[in-house]
């Protein structure tokens, strides 16, 4: 069997299949910010440490100068996470916040995802308890100021195991009002029960922990018990299921063969309707909605297209985990943008781990074709692991590469986690969260390397060292580029099937792609390969260079637009179809990208 008997069928039967036309779409670059820890100045970081010992990041601290530091880098909307009022252990009871019982509620600080009054905002990010909607408010109004849009979670599926609001509008009834608790399933309930059955706290949870916790007696009034969240449907949830919540119901009866009651609307999609109304209402530009594929799409369906009846601008984002289901969520669901999770994220980790290759990033955009402008993008959040952690690269160095991969590929969102790009490797057991290179969710604590960067709420980058400032430098860099005509609405053609077959010395650790559009055209190569350089001489097909309207009997010039000044000249004929020595003379460096603007 010869080379050309060896390509891959997609590239033999059809090269133009390489090619994706997308539609036009606003580049949108997204900054992760964990508000309780954003602004957190204290580096005590005591284990369990309580608010006073360790601190908290306040709305206040989110400033003029983070914010317009932010859009410098590239940023367009940012995702504030853990604003909606969750269960915490810290006493407002002064301030008329019922006291959370510590055996559902994970850490001192709680989880930002057991929402206990989706009408209220967490009271610890306000430096003025009382006023902190008006807070929040001035956050979302100073972001706006610096010309950047704010997105908030919307958590649909869970609610915590104490759940009672005390800021709902007048006219508003809360959640369980008027369940019928003697049925595990009712269609008007809004929880599901389990008749005849008080919940038991984990036993485990009872003596976790090093401190002594307020209320921590391993006693949970619940009678009968509530469904837990991770579709548990016990009273005796283990201390790994989201026992510190509970299961809402949208009108499944899951224990019955998941037998669905749409018809009429159930309690509670009215009850979300009117939630997310509200904090339109308080200029919210957007939605992440949290576990969006454990609520019934019918609902997506239903609630997406009535809110923004209203606000026409507003967009959604799911968190999502199965691709099987993206056309469902995108076209029947109505969302804006999905998680590109277990794609692209799982593969360029496993790139940069050196546990799997590159060829795959051709079979997954060829499998999202037609979504991929659908398909938000990113290496951190703050369910995943750092990639300065010992869990992952242990250097951020190593992912430069997936980065310049996720920000350029597409059109799609780029996500960027506060801490990123400077490099936070998230060490240390900080209490309820291990040491397991996350950046804790559940706990009181400061983010160390992105303290050198607010250094003091200055947002200077005073105490960063040197080859902090080179990569925070590098991720603004990419950032602006990805807000380029060419990359932010052009298309896209991929180059790595074909030189994988024909260019001696190309290999799966080196991606290469086009992005152009009728003003520009970019060629994008880059090495995975943190520890060899790499030459060859690139080859673009006649299939490509006919797309994006070169000829091959011109000469053209590359000027890098990344980080060098490196420049290549392409003379007439040197990029070929065939095998042989012809092509572009490509040299990388360990872990090294171009972005060559041909011209």
């Amino acid at each position: 069997m010869n080379l050309r008997e060896k390509l891959t069928p997609i590239a033999q039967q059809d090269p133009n299949l390489l090619l994706e036309e997308v539609e036009n779409n606003q580049k949108m670059v997204i900054y992760q910010i964990f508000t309780r820890l954003f602004g957190n100045t204290n580096s005590s970081n005591i284990k369990y440490g309580t608010v006073e010992e360790n601190g908290v990041g306040k709305f206040n601290h989110i400033n003029e100068a983070a914010l317009q530091n932010l859009k410098g880098m590239g940023i367009t909307h940012i995702w504030y996470t853990g604003v909606i009022e969750h269960a915490v252990l810290t006493d407002f009871t002064a301030y008329g916040i019922p006291l959370d019982d510590a055996d559902v509620v994970k850490g001192r600080a709680g989880s930002p995802y057991a929402i206990k009054d989706y009408y209220d905002v967490n009271p610890d990010l306000a430096e003025n308890i009382s006023q902190r909607m008006e807070e929040f408010e001035a956050l979302v109004q100073r972001t706006h100021d610096e010309g950047m849009k704010v997105f908030i979670d919307f958590v649909p599926n869970h609610v915590a195991r104490q759940y009672a609001s005390d800021a709902m509008p007048e006219g508003v009834q809360d959640f369980g009002a008027r369940d019928d608790t003697g049925k595990a399933f009712d269609p008007n309930n809004n929880f599901y029960y389990i008749p005849g059955q008080a919940f038991q706290v984990p036993p485990e949870y009872t003596s976790l922990g090093e401190h002594s916790f307020p209320t921590k007696d391993g006693k949970f009034d619940e009678n009968p018990a509530k469904a837990t969240g991770n579709d548990q449907f016990t009273a005796t949830p283990t201390v790994n299921d989201w026992f510190e919540t509970v299961k809402l119901n949208y009108g499944i009866d899951y224990q019955n063969n998941r037998q669905t009651y749409f018809d009429p609307i159930p309690n509670t999609w009215l009850k979300m309707r009117d939630i997310l109304l509200f904090w339109a209402g308080k200029s919210v530009d957007g939605f992440r909605c949290d576990m969006a594929e454990m609520v019934p799409v019918e609902f997506w369906h239903w609630v997406i297209p009535t809110v923004k009846e209203q606000y026409p601008e507003l967009t959604f984002i799911a968190e999502i985990y199965n691709p099987e289901q993206y056309r469902n969520y995108i076209d029947h669901g109505r969302f804006d943008f999905l998680y590109d999770k277990v794609q692209l994220y799982d593969t360029l980790r496993a790139v940069v781990e050196e546990r799997s290759d590159l060829r795959h990033v051709t079979e997954i955009w060829q499998y999202l074709r037609g979504k991929n402008h659908h398909m938000l993008r990113f290496l951190e959040n703050h369910d995943e692991q750092r990639i300065a952690s010992r869990f992952f690269a242990g250097s951020p160095e190593k992912a430069k590469p997936a980065l310049v991969v996720s920000a350029l590929l597409h059109t799609g969102p780029i996500m960027i986690y506060f801490g990123q790009e400077v490099g936070e490797p998230a060490e240390e057991e900080s209490g309820f969260s291990s040491d397991d290179g996350r950046t804790t969710i559940f706990d009181y604590w400061g983010v160390p390397e992105h303290q050198k960067w607010s250094n003091g709420l200055a947002y200077d980058g005073g105490k960063l060292s040197e080859s902090q400032l080179a990569l925070r430098a590098y991720h603004s860099k990419v950032l602006q580029l990805s807000h380029k005509p060419v990359i932010a609405e052009g298309y896209f053609y991929d180059l790595h099937p074909h030189n994988r077959y024909f260019t001696q010395g190309y290999h799966d650790k080196v991606y290469a792609f086009l992005r152009f559009n009728t003003e520009q055209k970019l060629l994008i190569v880059t090495n995975f390969d943190a520890n060899n350089s790499q030459q060859f001489n690139l080859k673009i097909p006649s299939t490509a260079l006919e797309a994006i309207g070169l000829s091959q009997n011109e000469s053209y010039t590359l000027k890098d637009l990344l980080m060098t000044n490196t420049q290549l000249q392409m003379d007439a004929g040197a990029v070929v179809i065939s095998e042989g020595e012809a092509g572009l003379p490509i040299h990388l460096e360990p872990l090294q990208s171009f972005v060559f603007s041909i011209e």
